[in-house]
């Protein structure tokens, strides 16, 4: 297993940078979704809920592309290719509470549907 660059390391721990996941959908065709990132300082996280699209592709096909834009200055970018190897439900709400402090400067994320199950993705990069 690769690590992450100490680029990625930058975009994912400084400022509101958002990231493109890049999902495989059944029919080998790609999809691609714009989420919040963060990092454990060795994989590449992201909150989503069970059923979405991009949850469902991944535990079908853990392949994985994620390219992180600077807010600031979006031609400065990280790509990461690589495998989810987790999906943690266990203080996936805190997760995206803690996400949407670092994007958004609210306590909690308010988008948030009480009928979704939150899960932590994790990214090891290739």
């Amino acid at each position: 297993m690769s690590k992450l660059s100490a680029d990625a390391l930058k975009l994912l721990g400084e400022g509101k940078n958002l990231a493109i996941i890049a999902t495989i959908m059944p029919d080998g065709s790609p999809q691609a979704t714009a989420v919040w990132v963060d990092t454990d300082g060795e994989h590449v996280r992201f909150n989503t809920a069970e059923g979405r699209v991009k949850t469902k592709n991944l535990r079908r096909d853990p392949r994985v592309a994620v390219a992180i834009l600077n807010a600031d200055n979006p031609y400065e970018q990280v790509t990461i290719r690589g495998r989810v190897v987790e999906f943690v439900h266990e203080g996936a709400v805190e997760h995206i509470d803690s996400l949407a402090r670092k994007y958004v400067g609210t306590d909690t994320f308010t988008g948030r549907d009480p009928t979704d199950q939150r899960v932590i993705v994790k990214i090891a990069p290739a």
